[in-house]
């Protein structure tokens, strides 16, 4: 059946490959095709943040809409139209075998007016809900708790100076509410009022997408290798997910900031089930023993890239040099002994992330990552890193300035892992450090990204890019 989807206008990339991965997962029969059916309205742009998505049940839809983050709306149309005789006269043609359940006396209701683009005023709302009185509604009117929510939604052609995306003519919809996205989880996890924080805490709403990308739910195990403050992990848990979580530097999984401010007390802050452990490790030396396999349903994690704080691995530069050979810490200065480290470049990172994910996944598990890219032009071309066992799902880019973004990597388990499979990937990563950009193994990342230059022509001045920008931006919403 065909619902009405209105997403929250931002994150642009980020609202179908979330639909899309929750479909999946609350789906228990999934369709052959590759992806859901999804169509636009008439007159609406590609970015609008309507859309109609076909799904077999009302359960998954509204179990889909109730998870999401992005989602603002998800409802069953009963009419739609350029006008509203148009609207009418389609809600009086929708079957009667549809409308009369939730017309009862024995319901209670309320009909709710939104815009989109164009703020209408609260007596022009209360007329046109009071307009709708064609419809023979016979329970009573409840504006607190209603069993049965309607929504009367308007879009019109609002111009094109207020930075969304463009609307030809008017459109207006009539439908019963199936569900809608929890945004009060984002002030709740807001990262200001997070007890132990880091200067790569993820901002909450990405947290949760990305657990959601993952699929986390209760049942699975999620992993985070560069667990850092555990702020990926702390989404996951709240989906009700176990959760473990690595790191390179002791202080932060060990020691925090004392017994009240570490990673735990995150955790514990939001009532959430702690992580069945925190390990001190290096993605580079995985601590699993030989043979372990298929441990994980899901691996989220955000690289470090050289932007906020550059990647580490064991060694020390004198051992990786040969310099000094391999060492044992005596036993009297184990205790508060921190580890030699030294550089780790992004394209090493990522491949060992892969190999590991590769190894230790379940199949079917989802690897969920960010990778970053440099902007050259408003379109996305660039080659990501690829893995024999994995299938490249979801790819959603988040343009962080004029010059850099980041783009979600959602990657599904398709094969086994074997030694034909780990030379295979071996090759592969060899072939994509010889093709891939410069600044993915020299590190020029950060400089790129923090460069004074403004990315303007020569023929571009200040105020004439102050007036582009009052143009819709799409991705920079």
């Amino acid at each position: 059946m065909w619902y009405l989807c209105v997403f929250y206008h931002r994150l642009l990339d980020y609202r179908k490959p979330e639909f899309e991965s929750l479909a999946d997962l609350f789906d228990h029969q999934p369709t052959t095709s590759p992806s859901l059916q999804w169509k636009l309205p008439l007159h609406h742009h590609p970015d609008s943040p309507f859309h109609f998505v076909n799904l077999p049940s009302e359960d998954i839809a509204r179990n889909i809409a109730n998870r999401s983050i992005l989602v603002k709306g998800l409802y069953e149309i009963w009419g739609e139209g350029s006008s509203y005789e148009e609207l009418k006269e389609a809600i009086n043609s929708y079957p009667d075998d549809r409308k009369l359940p939730y017309l009862t006396p024995d319901s209670s209701f309320r009909i709710i007016f939104d815009s989109f683009g164009k703020v209408i005023s609260f007596k022009d709302q209360t007329d046109r809900i009071r307009g709708m009185d064609y419809i023979p509604f016979q329970g009573r009117v409840d504006l607190r708790c209603p069993e049965h929510k309607f929504w009367l939604i308007e879009t019109d052609d609002y111009g094109s100076g207020n930075g969304l995306p463009p609307v030809v003519d008017k459109r207006i919809f009539f439908g019963r509410e199936i569900g809608g996205a929890d945004r009060k989880l984002l002030p709740t996890y807001q990262l200001k009022s997070r007890n132990y924080l880091g200067p790569t805490a993820m901002d909450a709403e990405v947290a949760f997408l990305m657990a959601n990308q993952a699929q986390a739910m209760p049942g699975k195990l999620v992993y985070d290798p560069f667990v850092g403050t555990g702020s990926i992990l702390v989404a996951a848990a709240h989906f009700g997910a176990m959760t473990m979580g690595a790191d390179i530097d002791i202080r932060v999984v060990r020691d925090g900031r004392g017994p009240d401010c570490n990673v735990w007390s995150n955790f514990k802050q939001y009532g959430l089930q702690t992580p069945l452990s925190l390990l001190r490790a290096d993605n580079n030396l995985p601590p699993w023993r030989p043979g372990l396999k298929e441990v994980f349903d899901a691996i989220i994690c955000d690289p470090p890239y050289g932007v906020r704080a550059g990647g580490r691995k064991s060694g020390g530069r004198k051992l990786l040099k040969g310099v000094v050979g391999p060492y044992t810490v005596p036993e009297d200065k184990r205790t508060g002994h921190i580890p030699s480290t030294a550089a780790y470049s992004l394209a090493e990172c990522v491949h060992d992330l892969l190999d590991m994910a590769a190894k230790m996944l379940v199949m079917g598990g989802r690897l969920v990552y960010f990778y970053p890219v440099l902007r050259d032009s408003d379109t996305l071309d660039v080659d990501f890193p690829k893995h024999p066992c994995f299938k490249l799902v979801a790819s959603c880019e988040q343009i962080l300035s004029y010059r850099y973004s980041r783009v979600l990597l959602t990657m599904v388990k398709i094969s086994p892992y074997t030694d034909e499979i780990k030379e295979a990937a071996r090759l592969q990563h060899l072939d994509f450090k010889e093709n891939h950009v410069k600044w993915l193994e020299e590190g020029n990342l950060h400089a790129a990204v923090f460069s004074p230059d403004f990315p303007l022509s020569d023929d571009q001045d200040t105020k004439g890019f102050k007036d582009c920008k009052k143009k819709y931006r799409g991705k920079y919403v």
